[in-house]
């Protein structure tokens, strides 16, 4: 199952958020999800069997909500010729903040990936599970910084890099003195050693072995010490199969994994957070050397936006929704690309700093 883009993955987050802020006043909400492919009148006929049921609902309020609620679903299907390719979740109730004023909507969303699940629900809340799921990114990489000093495991998560152990290994530093003095040093920073790289295998498997969805293993760190302990059998096998490069860096703790990330973008160029960086570090390279090819902020973006010279708009996960929303609307209106960028890599940060909200220019404006 391929990984959502960021304007896929936004888009179905607004959709979910829209629905969140709603409440039954009892279990009056009603969520249905169509699995890809499944006979839609089928679905259709369902419901209006569910609307004979709820019409023995005792509370009255309660009865009338549903019961609209239904048809205003079976309705709203009716539209529908067939199943869409990836299924179809549809949610119906009363939207209205008002005790007594009801205001009975339906929505739906085809989702970004297929739904396998058959679900009808009537709660006090939408039942959202199933697309929240489909945001959680799926596949992660194990990336690991080690010399013979210290180690620090981490996994990297679509655009989250999150640091699982540091540890480090007492192992004496070289001296300068000779003979027998030199001779017992050096065996006992090779024991040490030894000691320290089953331990880095040990913690390896607890955090990785039975990690499901683990894509690969990146391992990085300055000097020998790496392919010292890769080339030795210290570490399981299944997980040394997973290891899909090894980096040469400079440092070893939670900077480090860092590092390893941005030396392995070639390994990781599928992957959201390798897409993130490039397009952030080609606004901040065109910022720098043809500044008047890039708008940023708000109201320069917009006024871009209106003169149709946008060809990509950015925008931070910072934005207030009903201010990334209204821009990526007319830029897409426009016919200009929308991406929506995490806070979660330093570039990210950057974007939030100059206001969160930029875009590449088709031409330059006066």
């Amino acid at each position: 199952m391929s990984t959502l883009t960021t304007l896929e993955k936004h888009k179905l987050k607004k959709f979910i958020r829209s629905l969140e802020l709603i409440r039954g006043r009892h279990t009056e909400l009603v969520s249905v999800y169509i699995p890809a492919g499944y006979d839609l009148n089928k679905i259709i006929n369902h419901i209006s069997q569910e609307q004979g049921t709820a019409s023995n609902i005792k509370d009255k309020t309660t009865r009338t909500h549903v019961t609209d609620s239904l048809e205003r679903m079976i309705r709203h299907l009716r539209l529908f010729k067939n199943t869409p390719p990836n299924g179809l979740a549809v949610f119906s109730g009363d939207a209205s903040e008002r005790e007594g004023k009801p205001d009975i909507q339906v929505w739906s969303i085809e989702p970004p990936q297929p739904i396998n699940t058959r679900l009808y629900r009537c709660e006090q809340t939408f039942q959202l599970d199933i697309l929240k799921e489909m945001m959680e990114v799926k596949e992660v990489f194990g990336i690991v910084t080690l010399d013979r000093r210290e180690c620090t495991i981490g996994l990297l998560k679509g655009t989250q890099i999150a640091v699982l152990d540091n540890i480090t290994s007492g192992v004496p530093g070289k001296v300068k003195a000779g003979g027998q003095s030199a001779q017992r040093y050096s065996r006992l920073r090779e024991e040490a050693s030894k000691e320290f790289f089953k331990r880095i295998a040990s913690l390896m498997q607890d955090h990785y072995l039975e990690l499901k969805n683990l894509k690969g293993i990146i391992v990085g760190g300055p000097g020998p010490s790496k392919l010292d302990y890769l080339n030795e059998p210290y570490l399981n096998n299944q997980l040394k199969l997973k290891i899909i490069a090894v980096q040469d860096i400079s440092y070893t703790d939670e900077f480090g994994l860092r590092e390893l990330v941005e030396k392995s973008q070639d390994v990781l160029a599928k992957e959201a957070i390798t897409e993130e960086k490039e397009v952030m570090q080609k606004l901040l390279k065109q910022l720098a050397v043809k500044p008047e090819m890039i708008a940023y902020g708000k109201d320069e973006v917009l006024n871009a936006i209106a003169l149709n010279a946008v060809d990509k708009v950015l925008i931070s996960d910072f934005v207030e929704d009903t201010i990334a929303n209204d821009i990526e609307e007319k830029a897409e209106a426009s016919g200009a690309k929308v991406m929506f960028i995490s806070l979660d890599t330093p570039e990210g940060v950057q974007l939030k700093e100059i206001g969160g909200i930029a875009a590449f220019l088709r031409y330059q404006l006066a």
